[in-house]
């Protein structure tokens, strides 16, 4: 078992890395783009190909990963993320930049689904396994804490290029340490890939991040054309698919009540507290009026505690339902929701602050234990297609969620905004659009126009806040509620059936009972393949 543990640490470091450099990134945007000469929209291609190509490929590369072996396509992965990472740091023009992050994003796709599924297949005991994918997720918000402080650091003794660099040594850790630790599997049943699936699944998802994110920007008709146009595309994905004997996502998956739940609640889950992550770190900047980095360090007591939960979850499954834990936790998501209605525009940012932190702490149930009900639902087989529905559900529901609040919260803005009556009728239009438009309007005001527009603007932001945070909290009650009733039969995490060694009579690991998993019996209409017979 030390064995496993050793090489959950070297899965669980690149991840760490990989999550730090994208916060790095954001930092270094300003000093690229000069150095660069990038233009508004070359800058917004190098943020965004990333998280395109990343969601756009999940589903492909974790069916990948059960065709020609996790290990295999995890150590691909990590060689091209890597050799992709100096090409970026080391990138002349935009254009570069662009294309070794389009690169990044496909290598990115590799990460994620293929973690999982190893962690699946190296932790058969249930317990074990939710720890271990705690740990895992805690590493990935371990970029989040140390992120800016690095970054800083960085951009303080070296040229931009360094942010990008930061992954390499992680990688060339995994290449030399994983064949060594790492077990493979794969599924020998599972058929050719389906090229025409691959297809249709790009057309079908990278429409609708595209779109969701420009509507996210403000609402338009071609955004929204695009948008459908995605969504029409995943229709036909899906009937191919169901006619398929080897498709690329099997649909089967979801015939576990489990496995449907998990999803959905991962999906809405992300989609509710993403916003609201944005909303806040909006407000801290935009109405409390802090630096960046100040901002980030009012959100640490946020961070630490979601981190602190991803560990506690797991080990309270052992003695408490799953369903009663998850759908407690969100029931203290929902408590720090109705404190952010509660957060005066005036003042200082702690209530804001803490009312972040319990929406975290009660995140870290649905979080570890939904991402372990998704992988321990399906037949080993196919952990890879069930850890890439993981992520592409947190993608799309952070997505769905900065367009739909984030455009509620706008609504809401210029609805209840008070302009002064001094202000000129150009100024009035500018300032009524966002309140970073406000903002910058009332710095070329005179001090009493420019300060009473910028409490108009705080006040009108901090309700669109509220009203965000109203809306939320109901929906997650419903989700708690939802949890509650279709989680009911799943009892306490239980360790796996064994001998007194640990191990079955031929030395094997054994595997998961149903009820162990949560369930990992097979979802209705799966029939065994050769290898599982």
């Amino acid at each position: 078992m030390r064995k496993q543990w050793i090489g959950l640490a070297v899965l669980a470091l690149p991840t760490l890395l990989v999550s730090l450099d994208v916060f790095v990134l954001l930092l270094a945007m300003p000093r690229l783009s000069a150095d660069l000469h990038a233009s508004s929209i070359e800058q917004l291609w190098i943020l965004d190909v990333y998280g395109f190509l990343l969601s756009g490929f999940m589903i492909t590369m974790g069916t990948l990963g059960d065709r020609i072996g996790r290990r295999r396509l995890l150590l691909i992965g990590a060689l091209c993320f890597g050799v992709a990472s100096v090409v970026a740091a080391y990138s002349t023009s935009p254009e570069m930049l662009i294309a070794a992050r389009a690169v990044l994003g496909v290598a990115g796709a590799t990460l994620a689904p293929s973690t999982l599924a190893l962690i699946s297949t190296m932790f058969p005991d249930p317990r074990q396994r939710a720890l271990a994918i705690g740990v895992w997720m805690m590493c990935f918000m371990g970029g989040a804490i140390i992120g800016p402080l690095a970054g800083g650091l960085l951009l303080a003794h070296f040229w931009w290029g360094s942010a990008f660099l930061l992954g390499v040594p992680a990688m060339l850790v995994l290449l030399v340490a994983g064949p060594l630790l790492l077990p493979e599997h794969r599924n020998p049943g599972a058929g050719r890939l389906d090229l025409p699936s691959v297809a249709l699944s790009l057309a079908a998802i990278l429409p609708v991040v595209y779109g969701l994110k420009e509507l996210a920007r403000g609402l338009s008709v071609v955004p929204g054309v695009v948008l459908l146009a995605g969504l029409a595309v995943g229709v036909v994905f899906v009937r191919r698919q169901r006619a398929l004997a080897h498709p690329l996502l099997d649909l089967r998956l979801f015939g576990s009540v489990a496995f449907r739940t998990a999803v959905g609640g991962m999906f809405l889950g992300t989609l509710l507290t993403g916003a609201m992550m944005v909303f806040i770190t909006q407000h801290l900047q935009l109405v409390k009026g802090l630096s960046p980095t100040a901002a980030g360090l009012w959100t640490m007591p946020a961070v630490i505690v979601t981190g602190l939960s991803f560990q506690l979850s797991p080990l309270l499954a052992r003695r408490v339902h799953r369903g009663r834990l998850i759908g407690g936790g969100l029931l203290v998501s929902v408590v720090g929701l109705l404190l952010v209605t509660q957060a005066p525009a005036a003042g200082g940012p702690l209530p804001v602050a803490l009312a972040f932190a319990v929406i975290n702490l009660g995140m870290g149930p649905l979080v570890t234990l939904a991402t372990d009900i998704i992988v321990g639902s399906a037949p080993v087989e196919r952990a890879g297609a069930a850890a890439s529905l993981n992520e592409t559900s947190g993608e799309f529901g952070f997505a769905l969620g900065i367009a739909a609040l984030g455009s509620l919260g706008t609504a809401v803005y210029r609805a209840t905004i008070d302009l002064p009556p001094a202000l000129p009728p150009s100024a009035a239009t500018d300032a009524r659009d966002t309140v970073t438009a406000a903002t910058s309007v009332a710095s070329t005001l005179p001090p009493a126009v420019g300060e009473a527009l910028l409490h108009a603007a705080r006040v009108a932001s901090t309700t669109g806040m509220h009203v965000v945070a109203a809306v939320a909290a109901v929906l997650l009650l419903g989700l708690a509620v939802l949890v509650l009733r279709t989680l009911r039969h799943l009892g306490p995490l239980a360790p796996a059936p064994a001998g007194p060694s640990g191990a079955q009579a031929d030395g094997s690991r054994p595997a998961p009972s149903a009820e162990a998993a949560g369930s990992r019996a097979e979802p209705a209409g799966f029939a065994p393949t050769p290898h599982q017979a």
